[in-house]
C-alpha cells in the first residue's frame, strides 16, 4: 500500500498527490540552490513549503518541508549576522562563507533523501 494519511485530515494521499509533493519538495531544492547565484529564490522557495505545508503533513514530504524551512530562516539568521560583522569587527566574511557552505551540505542532503524517497532527519 503506498498511501500515506493525512495526519491532520486523515485521508489517504494519492499516487498523483504523492508525486506532486515530491515534485514540489524538488522544485524547493531547486529554488534553494539557485539562490546562491540569486538570492530571491530562496524567498520564492519558502513562500511554496508555507503555502503547500498543510498539503504534505503526515507525507515523507513533511520533513523535507520542514527541512527547507529551517535551512531557509538559519541562512537568513547567519548571513544577516555576517553582514553586521563585516561592518562592526570584519570578520562576517568567515560566518557568511561558514553559512554558505552550511546551506549548501544542506540542500544536497535533502536533495539526495528526496531521491531515495526517504525522510531528512533531523528537521
Amino acid at each position: 500500500m503506498n498511501e500515506v494519511v493525512n495526519a491532520t485530515t486523515s485521508t489517504p494521499k494519492s499516487p498523483e498527490e504523492l508525486a506532486g509533493l515530491k515534485n514540489i519538495t524538488m522544485m524547493v531544492y531547486l529554488l534553494q540552490a539557485l539562490s546562491f547565484l540569486w538570492g530571491i529564490t530562496a524567498i520564492v522557495g519558502v513562500i511554496v513549503n508555507y503555502v503547500k505545508r498543510d498539503d504534505a503533513v503526515g507525507t515523507v514530504y513533511e520533513s523535507h518541508f520542514d527541512w527547507q524551512i529551517r535551512t531557509f530562516w538559519w541562512g537568513l539568521l547567519w548571513g544577516v549576522v555576517g553582514v553586521l560583522l563585516i561592518v562592526a569587527l570584519g570578520l562576517g566574511f568567515l560566518v557568511m562563507f561558514v553559512a554558505w557552505i552550511w546551506a549548501i551540505y544542506r540542500v544536497v542532503k535533502g536533495w539526495l533523501k528526496l531521491s531515495e524517497g526517504k525522510p531528512v532527519l533531523p528537521a
